[in-house]
């Protein structure tokens, strides 16, 4: 991390430095309701000058899905190359279960495409051979409301494979609990916890060829920058997948990080310092 790297007015400050944009998309790119123009056109403006934009997101879901809300949302196709999401870096582990039953927490019609194609039966915990998570069952939830069947779950020894490490995301004004919140709990009571989106390797992997077949060749690390709004997820999966942060500081940070009013810049340099990420810059909402 850099210790002079503070507020940016832009995207564009620090844009001659990479060739490659691995973004976080809710909070960053959108809040659930509307896209946030600036960020859309930080994007724009980037690819437009050379770069290639991926984005990587740990929603539950198959890039399929996801590329229509973003265009439901008001996201056009030139912000971005590619898209890779956590559902499909998860696809891969619910399909080492096929022919056997799996017990899904989230939804119960959102996440279907997240199982298309796949030889698994949904059930009971009861008849499960694993449980898999992509996000509390409502937008009111509170993991507190999951205790029992999370200690059924322990009891029968199933693992918990999570489709969505975010433990919070912001919809519009409102912060709600996402799946990492109850994988959380269940890997502190000592369960078994498989995750493949942000901060772990593999959806960062695939980010990575999805970049480098943009570009056409491979990609130093020094030359790619990731933007997100999670110290947990994307500065954290920055740090360990070896490449640079900006860190998004208005969305779930903004109260601690007093992100629209007098933010510190140490105190979010320090925020970000202990995930080990190298700090960019930050803003409080992506603009170029």
């Amino acid at each position: 991390m850099s210790e002079t790297a503070g507020a940016l007015s832009g995207l564009s400050a620090i844009a001659g430095r990479y060739d490659v944009v691995l973004s976080d998309v809710w909070g960053v790119v959108h809040n659930g309701v509307a896209a946030y123009q600036s960020a859309v056109e930080a994007l724009v403006r980037f690819r437009q000058a050379g770069g290639r934009v991926v984005l990587i997101t740990n929603a539950p879901r198959p890039s399929g899905p996801i590329i229509a809300m973003l265009d439901e949302l008001g996201v056009p196709g030139d912000a971005y190359d590619s898209v890779v999401t956590s559902g499909d870096a998860t696809r891969t582990m619910i399909a080492r279960y096929s022919g056997k039953v799996i017990h899904h927490v989230g939804p119960p019609t959102a996440d279907d495409a997240l199982y298309e194609g796949l030889n698994v039966r949904r059930g009971t915990a009861d008849e499960a051979s694993a449980v898999v998570v992509t996000d509390l069952d409502t937008d009111d939830d509170t993991p507190d409301m999951y205790s029992d069947r999370i200690a059924h779950w322990r009891r029968r020894g199933l693992p918990l494979i999570c489709a969505n490490p975010d433990k919070v995301v912001e919809i519009g004004e409102q912060i709600v609990y996402c799946g990492g919140a109850l994988a959380d709990i269940y890997e502190e009571l000592g369960g078994i916890v498989l995750m493949a989106g942000k901060p772990y390797a593999p959806i960062y992997n695939e980010a990575l060829a999805l970049a480098e077949k943009a570009v056409g060749h491979p990609v130093e690390r020094s030359r790619i920058l990731a933007i997100g709004d999670s110290v947990r997820t994307d500065a954290m999966g920055a740090a360990d997948f070896g490449i640079d942060f900006l860190f998004i500081t208005g969305s779930i940070h903004a109260g601690e990080l007093d992100a629209f009013g007098e933010p510190d810049p140490e105190h979010i340099r320090n925020f970000v310092a202990t995930t080990g990420a190298r700090l960019a810059g930050f803003m409080p909402r992506l603009a170029w």
